[in-house]
């Protein structure tokens, strides 16, 4: 459990913090269930292949395979944004049928969760900006709107950001969703070393910004790349009213502080054919998105790696260079391969990536060997992001929230939807290396939302379980423990804590004893991780 949690704790709820103690944080493991034989399945397997050679060459034993309840929690957060309902739960855990886990994946995948969780995801690699600058949040709930709906169709990847980088989506039904590609120019106003930066390193992977002054002193990136890959975006503007695009062939830039300029001049060295009337924009985006790429695809399939995993197999994700190499470079090609000739389809790719065993070990480390992040022989423990946060505990407490149609950090400090998101906001860490501050704790502790949540009088989810005449006391803290951490208690757990809300705790009412319980599940580390 993170020390952090528990830096500074009120007198109100210092007679708590005993029983919290009393909480262990993961469950059991139970040996894998098999894999449907698909495409999906088929890649799994070539994924654990790679995975397991290098454990073999280094000697390592992964950890034990997730139980059920860990694999529930961890795909539900990771898919679909929130922690799963109490019936859910008891369903998934009663269910013994051996393709239970891909049929909650295509359940997953196919939910208003994975549309909604992976708007923000795409929004918060796309346009960070949006989070943390004022002026380029207002384009954030358009371009989260244009990607939802894209996400709902499941448009290929490739399809999606030639929308974006060509700034004129298809005539077809996405012509309407100008305004939604518009904020990708809007966000960088328009200027061409910044849109040239944010292309190289959402789309491609790399970082060429360290170019744009002088060389790059520790990768093969010249001054003149930078200025060749900016030259394609010169002459192109958003405006308010209409995209104005340039139409011409081979356009140049003005490198600053020197007397020469750049040509219009792909990061592979090689130099469009400007034979065909179509504007610069275009050019660059049939380039990006083309199969002949040697970026693309690759910072695609590492971007959702890093995301499942923690860690990409090159990390951090967007710095491909000669001086990081992927830790994994046949599993990176490999599955760089698969998501081309699967026509960049993102849910294959997860598919792939949620049924292997990598993906389903433990978070329990059982060996030293096994803390090499590099080796995947074990889940990374990660930190929920501010929205997963909000959305579970809200789902947890049965609070009602009105809904937010752009989540972004922005509009939360500004009066959006929730105390919880704006303070966990996120700080540009890892989400492996995150910690809580004194502050955190203190909201979760003391709270307006941790006090309505944890009373019975306010709170849905302890008045339902506290007043079912059929359930007795170690079945009203089994279903809390459902309710808040996807799992149900240990033995252990559950006699210690009866004992504790037959007892009466220390005001001697079994009522006020269950909202000690609960209290405590939701400022357990558990909850706020996701392992």
């Amino acid at each position: 459990m993170n020390s952090g949690l528990w830096a500074a704790v009120s007198p109100a709820s210092a007679g708590r913090l005993g029983l919290t103690m009393l909480l262990f944080l993961f469950s059991a493991c139970v040996p894998l269930k098999a894999a449907e034989p698909d495409e999906a399945a088929v890649l799994a397997a070539r994924i654990d292949a790679a995975i397991q050679a290098r454990w073999q060459e280094r000697g390592v034993v992964p950890t034990a395979a997730a139980s059920d309840a860990e694999f529930l929690r961890r795909v539900s957060l990771h898919i679909g944004g929130c922690i799963p309902e109490v019936a859910t739960t008891r369903r998934f855990l009663s269910d013994s049928s051996p393709g239970k886990r891909r049929q909650l994946v295509d359940h997953l995948l196919d939910s208003a969760g994975y549309v909604v969780n992976f708007s923000h995801f795409w929004r918060k690699a796309m346009l960070p900006e949006a989070g943390a600058d004022r002026q380029a949040a207002q384009y954030g709930p358009g371009f989260e709107a244009w990607l939802r709906q894209e996400l709902t169709d499941n448009t290929p990847y490739d399809e999606l950001v030639r929308s974006i980088l060509a700034a004129s989506p298809a005539a077809d039904r996405r012509a309407r969703d100008t305004a939604g590609v518009a904020a990708f120019w809007q966000s960088r106003q328009n200027e061409a070393p910044e849109l040239a930066t944010a292309t190289a390193r959402v789309f491609l992977g790399v970082r060429i910004d360290c170019a744009q002054c002088h060389d790059h002193p520790f990768d093969t990136w010249k001054q003149d790349d930078f200025w060749s890959m900016a030259a394609f975006f010169t002459g192109i503007r958003f405006t308010a009213a209409a995209f104005e695009g340039t139409e011409f062939r081979g356009p140049t830039i003005a490198i600053p502080d020197q007397d020469r300029t750049a040509t219009a001049t792909f990061l592979d060295g090689t130099r469009p054919d400007w034979a065909a009337d179509t504007s610069t924009s275009e050019v660059m985006a049939e380039w990006v998105t083309s199969r002949g790429n040697p970026y693309f695809a690759r910072a695609t399939v590492n971007r959702l790696w890093g995301y499942f995993f923690g860690r990409g197999l090159v990390d951090p994700v967007d710095d491909f260079s000669a001086a990081n190499p992927a830790s994994h470079p046949e599993l990176l090609d490999l599955l760089a391969e698969e998501f081309v000739a699967h026509q960049y389809d993102l849910k294959f790719l997860i598919r792939a990536i949620t049924a292997s065993q990598a993906y389903q070990l433990s978070s329990v480390q059982s060996d030293p060997a096994q803390n090499d992040p590099q080796l995947f022989a074990v889940m990374p423990v990660q930190w929920l992001s501010p929205e997963q946060i909000s959305d579970s505990f809200a789902l947890a407490t049965g609070t009602r929230r009105q809904f937010a149609p752009y989540r972004g950090l922005i509009y939360i400090q500004s009066g959006g939807s929730g105390t919880l998101e704006s303070l966990f906001g996120e700080d540009g860490r890892s989400p492996t290396e995150r910690e809580v501050t004194i502050l955190q704790a203190l909201a979760l502790m003391n709270g307006n939302d941790t006090t309505q949540a944890t009373n019975l009088g306010t709170s849905r989810t302890l008045a339902a379980v506290a007043d079912a005449p059929f359930l007795n006391n170690g079945q009203k803290i089994e279903t809390l423990f459902l309710a808040a951490l996807s799992r149900l208690p240990t033995d252990r757990e559950r006699e210690r804590l009866t004992a504790y809300v037959e007892s009466g705790g220390p005001a001697l009412e079994p009522h006020k004893a269950l909202e000690d319980v609960f209290w405590s599940l939701l400022n357990s580390s558990e909850f706020l991780l996701n392992h």
